[in-house]
């Protein structure tokens, strides 16, 4: 019979064992372990290690992942891709294409997109007209008008009428009229157009600003006396714009100066 004793320190774990017997002998050894002051079997001491170690090494991994996700999309933010803010509009059709460039240089904009319903001995035909106000900002604008059952087609279909009703208008200094007049439109629309000082602004609303902007003015006011209709209203703005004179034009029609006739 003889005794033996075991000690391996590895790692900071100690393992004490004691068996009574042969070398040989295939009885278990009884195995205590102590690791940071605990009591416990050894191989469950050894495992508990290995899985905090895992458990730790992923948390760091993901952490780190996170980190370089958070400043991948911070640097594209600040390139310039930030999500558009979302268009408001007013009312049904309003606002829609608002501001939107061609490639022929002019600006399209839907002032009002309307459902209308045609009876027939056959029953109802429902469709869209659209009225669009197509402008270059520089003195020439245009409001047309159309119908189809789809709104995108009744929108292009309003805007190559536009461009086909497109007139030019004076600009006076400061960007304003030339002088004030008051229009009367078809369906009751009367419009009271008004010219302005530098840093006035365009004082107006409804489709009178929409035309009064795309045609290039910055300082003035419009008034809108008679019926709210968009249609008949912008159209009313370009026929007073359209008859509208700078001091220019009225010389050259008078086979005159500029300084004849104001001493005229």
């Amino acid at each position: 019979m003889a005794a033996f004793a075991i000690t391996q320190a590895f790692a900071g774990l100690t393992l004490r064992g004691s068996s009574v017997g042969n070398v040989a002998t295939s009885k278990p050894i009884a195995a205590k372990a102590h690791f940071g002051g605990v009591r416990a079997l050894g191989k469950s001491a050894f495992a508990q290690r290995a899985k905090a170690q895992r458990l730790q090494v992923r948390a760091e991994a993901e952490a780190d992942g996170a980190s370089e996700a958070n400043a991948a999309t911070q640097a594209t933010m600040d390139e310039g891709d930030a999500p558009r803010p979302r268009a408001r509009g007013r009312g049904r059709g309003r606002g829609r294409g608002r501001g939107r460039p061609e490639g022929d240089g002019l600006t399209e904009n839907v002032v009002q997109v309307q459902r209308v319903t045609k009876v027939t001995k056959g029953g109802s035909n429902m469709s869209f007209r659209a009225t669009v106000v197509v402008g270059d900002g520089a003195g020439k604008v245009g409001v047309g008008c159309a119908k189809a059952r789809e709104v995108q087609v009744a929108v292009t279909k309003a805007a190559a009428d536009a461009r086909k009703q497109m007139v030019s208008v004076p600009i006076a200094k400061g960007a304003s009229f030339p002088h004030r007049v008051t229009v009367k439109g078809s369906g009751g629309a009367v419009v009271m157009l008004r010219p302005a000082g530098p840093g006035t602004g365009v004082i107006a609303g409804g489709s009178c600003r929409t035309v009064l902007e795309l045609a290039g003015y910055k300082n003035c006011f419009a008034k809108q006396l008679g019926s709210s209709n968009p249609l008949n209203n912008a159209r009313a703005v370009v026929k007073g714009l359209a008859e509208m004179r700078t001091y220019k034009q009225v010389a050259a029609e008078r086979d005159m100066t500029v300084e004849e006739l104001f001493a005229a």
